[in-house]
This record gives structure tokens, C-alpha cells and sequence, in this order.
């Protein structure tokens, strides 16, 4: 990866600055929509208190409204920009600090542990593009060995996914994920006139805190997921039918259980329930009682 970052780097070739546009228009492809408005800028630098002592990943800084006030707090900064038409304009603005690193790469393939070095441990700030908000919020709970702490800018109703607890209507195979790896803490919403263009949604600012050990005690975490996978399969099936629909290999050791009904009941769990109303331990104590056999 070290290699590829020098790639990419050197893959650069500086623009005459008078060349380089002050704006460049957002790219609906790319579901951009830069944060406009400074006292949303502002409260997000107060949500996040940069230090001098720390490493900040940035992911899709665009124009640089963030980045601009990281740059001026944090000791060292990692920005991450997929767009190429931008990396000259955040070049020509930030290239000349010390303490600025700009990674050309999509953050879905980008190994942030790698990008950091010699830091072993950062955190995350990011606006991160709708359609693909989910997707790149699973990559970095993946990299959660060297992440400490997110702050986020989802759609709201992400941001409702995450943090909904068991029995809510909102709660899915995310909100169960992310509430094993972390803490999650809705901070503050955001409206469309914040950004440019002005999308249709309101967004929202989420923390989370990534746990120092995972909130669920299981030896096989690739099971645990499987089996939340399949209980939200069909949400409007209970988990007992949802169990019963299962992969192969998967049914093997249901069937070892001695069938769905009866491993559920030894997990503690009713069959005629939905997979939204079940907590995490629960999860976990189905998880269990699989990988024991």
C-alpha cells in the first residue's frame, strides 16, 4: 500500500496555479455536496477538538471547507480525495504545509492503517457521499485497529439506522455492527441549504467511538454476522423462519442444534420474533451455541 500511496503521489503533476480554478462544480457521479455553510463548518471543529499530538484522517475533503481549519489544529493531517479534478485546487491550497498528506484513491480500497504511518492509531473526520455513505462506513469499522474515533456526516436516516435500538423499526443488520465496534452519539442535524448543491435529504453528524474490545463476546465473528445477516433477510419474517431459509452449511449446524425452533429456545430467544427486537447479547447468544457445535 506504501507503494501505491508513492504511486499516486508521483502520479502528480503540479498545475501552473493560474491554471487551477478557485471552484470546481460538484459531481452529481460522485454524490458530491460540498458543506457551505461556516457555522456548520465551525461546529463540527468543536465536535471533533482537534489536537496537536494526533493524526486526522480526512475522507473526500472536496474543496477543503474542513480541511482548511483541521490543517490549522491537528498535528498531522491524511486527506483522501477520489475526485482527480480536485487534487490540483487541494494541492495548489494545502500542498505547502508540513503537516498536510493528500492520498489520490477510493476510500473503499485505501488501507487508512497504511496511509497513517509511523502513527498507529487516528481518527476520522468526513462528509461522506450518500450513495455510497453505508459501504464506506463498513470499510472503516474494518479498519478499526487503527481508528479510535469517526465523526461523521451521513443522511439522517442512516444516522437513524445506526443508533436504533432493539424493537425500533429502524434497526438493521448496520445498526447491530456498528453497536458491536462502537459507541454511537448523534450530534447534531444538518439542513440542504448547508450545502452545494442543495440536496434533498437532511444530514446528520454522528460520533462513534470505536470499543476498545467488541460489545459481544463471540470466537467467530464471520458466524455472528452471517447469522444477522440471515435474520434480516426478510424483514418481515420472524428470525425462526428467516433461520429456516438459511444457506446449506448454515442449516448443517442449525440442524445440529436440533433444528431452528430448538435453537433458538436454547438461546433464549422466541421464535415468533423479528430479528429488529433482538439485542446484540441475544445475537450473541445465538452465535454461540452454533459455533460450539
Amino acid at each position: 500500500m506504501r507503494d501505491e500511496v508513492k504511486k499516486n503521489r508521483s502520479a502528480f503533476i503540479p498545475h501552473p496555479s493560474s491554471l487551477i480554478p478557485s471552484y470546481i462544480p460538484p459531481k452529481r457521479r460522485f454524490g458530491q455536496n460540498f458543506l457551505a455553510d461556516e457555522r456548520i463548518i465551525e461546529r463540527i471543529i468543536r465536535e471533533v477538538r482537534p489536537l496537536e499530538a494526533e493524526t486526522i484522517v480526512e475522507i473526500g475533503p472536496g474543496q477543503g471547507a474542513l480541511t482548511s481549519r483541521l490543517i490549522e489544529k491537528t498535528g498531522r493531517l491524511c486527506a483522501v480525495e477520489f475526485d482527480r479534478d480536485l487534487i490540483p485546487l487541494l494541492h495548489e491550497k494545502f500542498g505547502t504545509r508540513a503537516n498536510f498528506t493528500l492520498i489520490e484513491g477510493d476510500a473503499l480500497a485505501v488501507n487508512l492503517c497504511s496511509v497513517i504511518a509511523p502513527s498507529t492509531q487516528a481518527r476520522v473526520v468526513a462528509n461522506l457521499p450518500y450513495y455510497i455513505s453505508t459501504a464506506i462506513l463498513q470499510r472503516l469499522i474494518e479498519q478499526r485497529a487503527c481508528l479510535t474515533e469517526m465523526v461523521l456526516m451521513l443522511q439522517r436516516e442512516v444516522v437513524e439506522r445506526i443508533t436504533a435500538p432493539p424493537a425500533s423499526g429502524e434497526r438493521g443488520f448496520l445498526s447491530v455492527l456498528v453497536e458491536a465496534y462502537c459507541e454511537a452519539e448523534s450530534l447534531f442535524d444538518v439542513p440542504p441549504t448547508a450545502f452545494r448543491p442543495v440536496p434533498k435529504v437532511w444530514s446528520t453528524v454522528v460520533r462513534l467511538r470505536v470499543r476498545p474490545q467488541m460489545g459481544v463476546v463471540v470466537a467467530n465473528e464471520n458466524l455472528l454476522w452471517r447469522i444477522v445477516s440471515i435474520g434480516f433477510a426478510q424483514r418481515r419474517k420472524t428470525i425462526f423462519n428467516n433461520l429456516r431459509s438459511a444457506p446449506v452449511d448454515l442449516i448443517s449446524l442449525i440442524e445440529k442444534a436440533g433444528g431452528a425452533e430448538h435453537a433458538l429456545e436454547s438461546a433464549g430467544i422466541e421464535k415468533e420474533r423479528r430479528a429488529e427486537t433482538l439485542t446484540l447479547e441475544e445475537w450473541g447468544n445465538l452465535s454461540r451455541l452454533l459455533e460450539s457445535l
